[in-house]
């Protein structure tokens, strides 16, 4: 597809833990955990302050253009979803309007979306 796919990731999330001495947060933790794996083509990474989801862990926001869906991702941990969080994005990019087929969703995609909102752009002509 033509245009970028972000994935915004809230980095002031807590995930119900204390914050380290340090200040640092496991939405800051997943950030940059992403962002030094490298993502594949057409991936862009954004951190973001705050996706008001902070009941529902570490949050994400996939969005591409005008004319796909955006969905919000909760319940995303800095260690253990990594790879699904990079294959659910690679196949977000890969279609027209953000929707993933449900039957290859990445499992964690299929229990944990948030919401999901209707593209800018009016597809039904």
């Amino acid at each position: 597809m033509g245009e970028r796919t972000e994935i915004l990731v809230c980095i002031k999330c807590k995930r119900g833990t204390d914050v380290t001495d340090d200040g640092e947060r496991p939405g800051q933790r997943l950030f940059d955990e992403l962002q030094s794996r490298g993502l594949p083509e057409g991936l862009e990474l954004r951190a973001v302050e705050c996706l008001q989801n902070c009941d529902s862990g570490c949050s994400v926001a996939l969005r591409g253009g005008g004319a796909k869906w955006t969905y919000l991702y909760g319940n995303l941990h800095e260690a253990s979803h990594l790879d699904t969080l990079i294959e659910g994005a690679a196949l977000y990019h890969e279609t027209s309007d953000g929707l993933i087929p449900w039957r290859t969703r990445p499992e964690h995609f299929k229990r944990n979306c948030i919401a999901r909102i209707p593209p800018l752009e009016d597809n039904n002509g």
